[in-house]
C-alpha cells in the first residue's frame, strides 16, 4: 500500500485538509509554465515546477510536517535534473535548488549559502520511488530558441534566462501555497481581476480629447499645438513592431501624457510571430523617489474611474496610509507589489534594475511579469554610469527575447546608439517624437550661459538682489554653507536630502505657492530638485556638473513658458570654494568641452550628443566597473554563474548609509513609539519611510532637521 505524501499541513488531525504533494507540484508546474509563455520557455518552467519539491517524497520530510527537524527538500529536484538532462538540467538545477534559499553561486563560495556544486554533491534523504510515477517528467525538453542549447553559450543570455525561470517558479510556488492557506481560512483570492488595457486606452483617450478641447477654447497657444503634434505623432508610431524606442521631448512638450498614450496603443497592436501577439502591461521606471509620487498621482487620477488598484506604485517611500482606500484595495496592492501583476506599475530605477540582477526570491519573483510589457525608462540619461554596460545588456535582452518594448524617454538622449559611435551600442532604436531638433528649437525658452567663477559671497549677493531665484549646488555641505551666508528671512528656503521626505514635500508645496503668487522665493538646493520637480523660476544658477544635470536644471526655469527667453536665465558657474565632487569631475570636464564648442546652443540635441560621446569615451573602462559582464562570460562555458556575487555587485546605490528616523511631526512620533513595543516591524517600517534620512557610515558631524516649523533647516 503506497504512502500518501503531502506538501503542506492543514488543521485537522486526520489530515483531510492537508495539501497533497502531487496536487501542489502539478499546480505549480502549470502556473510556472503559464508564467513563461511570453518568452517561450513554458516546458522548462513546467519541469522546474514539477521538480521543485520532489524532495518531499521522503520519510524525512513526512516527519518534518509532523513538527520535527528541518529537511532539505530542494536539492533532490536539482540532482534529478542534472541526471536527466545534463546542460539543460543544470539550468533547472539552479532554479529548483534556490527556490527558497536564493540563486547560488555555481562554484565560488558566496555568503551564507552553499554553491550549486556543493548542493549537487550533497547526501540527501532517499526518495520513495513513487515520485517518478507522480511527476511523469518529459524525456526531452525544448530549449528556448533564442538561447544556444549547446556550448559555446552566450553567458549573459543564459544567466538572464535562469533568473526569469527562477521568477516563474517562485511566484507559482508562492501563489499556490497562498491559495491553499487562504482557502483553509475561508478567504477568497485577492489577486488579478484588473481592467483591461483596452479600457485604460479608452479612458486615456477621452481625457486627452477633453484636455485638447479645453486648451483650444481657453488657452490656445503654440505650446499646446506642439504638445498635440508630439502626442499624435507618437501614437502613430505605436503601430511599429515591439523593440527599442526613444522619446526625445524637451521640458514642456507633454512628455508625461505622451509616454502613457504610446505604450497603451502599442500594447494593443497585434504583432504576429511574437510569443504573445499583444503586450500586457505598462511599467514606468523613474530614477528618483522624490518625483515618483507625482507621476503615479497623474496616472492614478487619469484612470480613477476604473478603480483604485489600476496603478501599482512600488518604491521604498510609498505609504498607503495617505489614501482613502478600502482595506481590500490596500491588501490587493500589497500582494501586487510581490509580483507586479497590475496593468500599470510605477517604480524606481533601483527597484527595476537591481531586480534584474538579483538572487533572492523576494526581488526576482516579479521578473516574469516584466516580460510582455512596455517599459518606459523616464529620464533615461540617469542610468547608472558605472553599471551602464550590464544595464544596457539587460534592456537589450528584454527587447530582443522577452517580448518587451523599451522606451528611452528623456529631453537629453544619452547617445547610447551604435549610430552615435557608442561601441556595441543599441541598434534599431526608433524615435517616436517628431523631429527632436526642431522640437528643441520650438521649446527653447531659456538662455543658458557659463558665467565663470562665482564665490559664495557673490552668490549670496545674487540671491539678495533677485526676488525669485534657485541655486543648485553639488553637495549638502555647500548648500548649507551658502544658505548660512544669507539672512534666511521670509521667502528663503534650503533643500537637501538631510531633510526627511515628508519635510521636503511640505517645503516644495510652500515654494510652489510663493512662485505662483509672485512672492519672494529664494531657494538653495542640492540636485534633488532637478529631476521632474514641478517648480518654475525666472533665474536658475547651477554649479558645474554634467550637461545632463544642467539640462535638468533648465527644466526648473520658465517651465510654463510664461516668460520670454531673454527673461529666463540658467547660469552655470564655477565655485572656487567648493571643488566638483570626484564622481562628477569627468562629467563636468565633458560639459566644459561642450561649452567651448557649442556655446550658442548648449542644450541642443547635437550638443547633448557631443557631451555624452566625450563622457563615455573618457570613461569606457568605468561603464562596467564591477566587471559584471565579464563574470557572465568567464562562467559561461561550465554554467557556473556566480549569482550571489553578481547581485552583490550590481548596486545602483553603493554607499554605506544608515537610516535615521526623524520625529518630524506627531504622526512620526506615534509610529516611533509603536516601534519600541512591536513584535513585527514590517508595517511600521513602511509608515516611517517618509521620515527617514540616510546618513553616511563615516559622517563627521551631521546636523539633521528635526524641527517641523524650521523649514530653513537651521537645527
Amino acid at each position: 500500500m503506497s504512502k500518501t505524501y503531502y506538501a503542506h499541513s492543514g488543521n485537522k488531525l486526520d489530515k483531510s485538509d492537508w495539501q497533497l504533494l502531487s496536487d501542489h507540484l502539478h499546480r505549480v508546474a502549470d502556473l510556472a509554465a503559464s508564467n513563461a509563455e511570453h518568452f517561450k520557455a513554458s516546458q522548462l518552467a513546467k519541469t522546474a515546477g514539477l521538480l521543485h519539491d520532489a524532495g518531499k517524497y521522503s520519510a524525512a520530510f513526512a516527519q518534518r510536517l509532523e513538527g520535527r527537524k528541518r529537511v532539505d527538500h530542494a536539492t533532490a529536484g536539482a540532482q534529478i535534473a542534472i541526471q536527466q538532462w545534463e546542460h539543460l538540467g543544470k539550468i533547472i538545477a539552479y532554479v529548483v535548488a534556490g527556490h527558497h534559499a536564493g540563486l547560488a553561486n555555481g562554484v565560488d563560495p558566496g555568503s551564507n549559502r552553499a554553491t550549486l556544486e556543493e548542493r549537487l554533491n550533497k547526501d540527501i534523504p532517499l526518495l520513495d520511488k513513487v515520485w517518478k510515477q507522480a511527476l511523469m517528467l518529459p524525456e526531452q525538453i525544448p530549449f528556448p530558441s533564442h538561447v544556444p542549447a549547446e556550448p559555446p553559450f552566450h553567458g549573459f543570455q543564459l544567466a538572464f534566462l535562469i533568473r526569469m525561470l527562477y521568477s516563474c517558479l517562485v511566484d507559482a510556488d508562492f501563489i499556490d501555497t497562498e491559495c491553499f492557506y487562504r482557502e483553509l481560512e475561508g478567504k477568497t483570492q485577492n489577486r488579478g481581476n484588473y481592467p483591461s488595457l483596452q479600457k485604460l486606452q479608452t479612458v486615456l483617450g477621452k481625457h486627452l480629447t477633453a484636455l485638447q478641447e479645453r486648451a483650444a477654447a481657453h488657452s490656445p497657444s503654440e505650446v499646446n499645438d506642439l504638445r498635440k503634434k508630439v502626442l499624435e505623432y507618437a501614437k502613430k508610431q505605436a503601430q511599429l513592431k515591439p523593440g527599442l524606442f526613444s522619446l526625445t521631448v524637451p521640458t514642456g512638450g507633454g512628455k508625461t501624457l505622451t509616454s502613457m498614450a504610446f505604450p497603451l496603443d502599442h500594447a494593443l497592436v497585434d504583432h504576429p510571430g511574437r510569443a504573445a501577439k499583444k503586450l500586457r502591461r505598462v511599467i514606468y521606471v523613474i530614477p528618483f523617489t522624490s518625483i515618483i509620487e507625482q507621476n503615479a498621482k497623474v496616472f492614478r487620477d487619469l484612470f480613477s474611474e476604473l478603480g483604485e488598484d489600476v496603478v501599482l506604485e512600488h518604491h521604498s517611500a510609498f505609504d498607503d496610509a495617505g489614501f482613502d482606500w478600502r482595506e481590500e484595495t490596500k491588501d490587493k496592492l500589497r500582494l501586487a507589489m510581490e509580483n507586479w501583476d497590475a496593468p500599470v506599475v510605477v517604480t524606481t530605477a533601483v527597484q527595476f534594475f537591481e531586480s534584474l540582477f538579483a538572487d533572492r526570491s523576494s526581488k526576482c519573483r516579479k521578473l516574469h511579469n516584466i516580460s510582455g510589457s512596455v517599459i518606459i525608462l523616464d529620464e533615461a540619461q540617469m542610468m547608472p554610469q558605472k553599471l551602464l554596460r550590464p544595464t544596457m545588456a539587460a534592456i537589450d535582452e528584454l527587447a530582443r527575447n522577452y517580448n518587451c518594448s523599451v522606451v528611452l524617454c528623456t529631453a537629453t538622449q544619452p547617445a547610447l546608439l551604435s549610430s552615435d559611435e557608442f561601441h556595441n551600442g543599441f541598434e534599431n532604436v526608433r524615435e517616436i517624437a517628431p523631429d527632436p531638433e526642431q522640437l528643441y528649437k520650438e521649446l527653447d525658452r531659456v538662455t543658458v550661459r557659463h558665467i565663470g567663477i562665482q564665490t559664495d559671497e557673490a552668490l549670496a549677493e545674487r540671491i539678495a538682489s533677485n526676488a525669485q531665484i534657485l541655486i543648485i549646488v553639488n553637495n549638502r555641505r555647500h548648500a548649507r554653507a551658502l544658505f548660512e551666508l544669507t539672512d534666511g528671512g521670509e521667502g528663503y528656503y534650503h533643500l537637501t536630502t538631510l531633510m526627511c521626505a515628508k519635510h521636503r514635500k511640505k517645503i516644495l508645496e510652500e515654494i510652489r505657492i510663493k512662485l505662483k503668487s509672485g512672492e519672494a522665493c529664494k531657494v538653495i538646493s542640492t540636485s534633488l530638485i532637478e529631476a521632474g520637480v514641478d517648480v518654475d523660476f525666472p533665474i536658475v544658477m547651477r554649479a558645474e556638473s554634467g550637461l545632463d544635470s544642467v539640462a535638468q536644471a533648465a527644466g526648473r526655469c520658465n517651465r510654463e513658458g510664461a516668460r520670454t527667453k531673454a527673461e529666463s536665465e540658467l547660469l552655470i558657474f564655477t565655485s572656487p570654494d567648493w571643488k566638483v565632487p570626484p564622481e562628477l569631475e569627468q562629467a563636468a570636464a565633458s560639459m566644459r568641452q561642450v561649452v567651448r564648442k557649442h556655446s550658442d546652443g548648449l542644450l541642443a540635441p547635437e550638443a547633448i550628443k557631443a557631451y555624452f560621446r566625450d563622457l563615455f569615451w573618457h570613461n569606457e573602462e568605468q561603464l562596467d566597473s564591477k566587471k559584471i559582464l565579464k563574470a557572465h562570460r568567464d562562467h559561461c562555458q561550465n554554467l557556473s554563474f556566480p549569482f550571489q556575487n553578481i547581485a552583490h555587485d550590481y548596486r545602483i546605490i553603493e554607499s554605506h548609509l544608515h537610516p535615521i528616523i526623524i520625529p518630524y511631526d506627531a504622526e512620526a512620533e506615534k509610529w516611533i513609539e509603536r516601534l519600541h513595543h512591536a513584535e513585527f516591524v514590517g508595517c511600521i517600517a513602511a509608515k516611517l519611510q517618509q521620515y527617514l534620512v540616510q546618513v553616511p557610515e563615516q559622517a563627521p558631524s551631521v546636523r539633521i532637521d528635526v524641527a517641523p516649523l524650521d523649514h530653513c533647516n537651521r537645527s
